[in-house]
């Protein structure tokens, strides 16, 4: 009588599998990934409305100019190889991963119920919800600690470098940056947890999250400019130079040929005190930022949008010190709630202040010096994070994240 066959995998089976994981990892392909996609394949809903999905690949990364999605995850990891092949295994898995999942897709499962499902599955059948999915590398990338681990230092970046300490900063000193940030928005904030989720599933042996963020934002009807936890209006100024990105947002000539066409992003924690702003005024919020908390509008103006009188404005408001810094960037700002503080009871909560421009050290520092050194709103927040990355081009069809940057290395 023959012994009943198990309905799992046979050992044949496994030691094939396994044969077919190292092979692709040999090759430095898609790894495990690829092995699993040998016995299924990726999935999208069918009947997903195309406004819901943003397309991953393009001339420059999507989810830095486009309409503010609802939510957002922020993560940094840390590579923990020096492996070059497996770093662009990793990359190429992110990319995969990335065109799917900005389609409304997820992984399917190999059918083999021995082996771990293929996608963690908590976004199935819920689509798109304009996802998108941004990759920028830190200073530690190209440089860490003295060492040139893949052969990139010679492509660093014109303006990459860490934002110095301002006077009034709390940075916890244990902060890292780490090699690689991934920004990830979506209108449904279940989707863009799976995002980050399964990149960190694909990271694994190659890669760590430092730590992650989570922010919202709940933009009101007719394109109308979100509110920060303050109550005000924030990121008024963006529409100022929606037609000129080339000037404000992406990295042109003196840059690498790869980071032509991307941007830096500057990444900022500020914690609002809110306990203390809430026993203020409204005299004295609204001459903290020198506009209407209602309308919008600055001091001397009637509209949200109208030119800013700044004779108008107290002197170490808000508006008047971004306007006598001259210079523009591009806000992409979420709120966030954490826990309680121990040690004083009251709220952990305030602002993930995210910001693309084409060259940081002309824009960002001496608009974040001058801020830092007058600002009245210093009186209500603390900064306790501080990071700047380097956001390439966009992907082409073919190509991976980080291609163009890590060829003929």
């Amino acid at each position: 009588m023959q012994p009943k066959k198990d309905a799992g995998i046979s050992r044949r089976e496994f030691l094939k599998l396994s044969a077919v994981a190292a092979a692709a990892l040999a090759v430095g392909g898609g790894g495990a990934g690829a092995a699993l996609s040998m016995f299924g394949q990726s999935n999208a809903p069918a009947a997903l409305s195309n406004d819901e999905r943003l397309n991953f690949y393009g001339a420059h990364q999507a989810g830095i100019i486009t309409a503010q999605q609802k939510y957002l995850y922020l993560g940094s990891f840390r590579i923990i190889t020096d492996s070059k092949a497996d770093l662009i295994s990793m990359l190429k898995e992110w990319t995969k991963f990335s065109t799917l999942a900005a389609a409304g897709g997820y992984r399917k499962s190999s059918g083999n119920n021995l082996l771990p499902p293929a996608d963690s599955g908590e976004a199935m059948d819920l689509g798109a919800a304009k996802l998108t999915i941004t990759y920028g590398f830190g200073e530690s990338f190209f440089l860490d600690d003295g060492k040139d681990r893949f052969g990139a230092a010679g492509r660093k970046p014109s303006h990459l470098s860490r934002i110095p300490r301002m006077p009034k900063d709390h940075l916890d000193p244990a902060f890292q940056a780490g090699d690689i940030a991934v920004q990830v928005c979506a209108d449904d904030q279940q989707i863009a947890f799976h995002a980050l989720r399964n990149l960190i599933r694909l990271a694994s042996g190659t890669a760590i999250l430092n730590w992650m963020e989570e922010g919202f934002t709940s933009a009101p009807p007719d394109g109308k400019t979100p509110r920060n936890l303050f109550g005000f209006k924030d990121g008024t100024a963006n529409k100022l130079h929606q037609s000129d990105f080339d000037e404000v947002v992406w990295a042109g000539t003196g840059e690498p040929e790869w980071m032509r066409g991307g941007s830096y992003l500057a990444y900022r924690k500020i914690r609002m005190l809110l306990e203390v702003w809430d026993r203020s005024s409204l005299k004295a919020q609204e001459d903290t930022f020198g506009r209407s908390k209602e309308s919008g509008a600055a001091y001397g103006a009637v509209g949200e949008f109208d030119p800013v009188p700044v004779s108008e404005q107290p002197v170490d408001s808000h508006v008047a010190l971004a306007k006598q810094s001259r210079q523009s960037i591009h806000r992409r700002a979420y709120s966030y709630t954490g826990a309680i503080e121990p040690r004083t009871g009251q709220l952990d909560a305030g602002l993930l202040f995210l910001s693309y421009q084409r060259n940081p050290q002309e824009q960002f520092i001496p608009m974040l010096r001058l801020m830092q050194s007058r600002d009245r709103l210093n009186e209500y927040t603390q900064h306790i994070a501080s990071a700047l990355y380097a956001c390439p081009a966009g992907v082409r069809e073919g190509e991976y994240i980080g291609q163009s940057l890590l060829k003929d290395i």
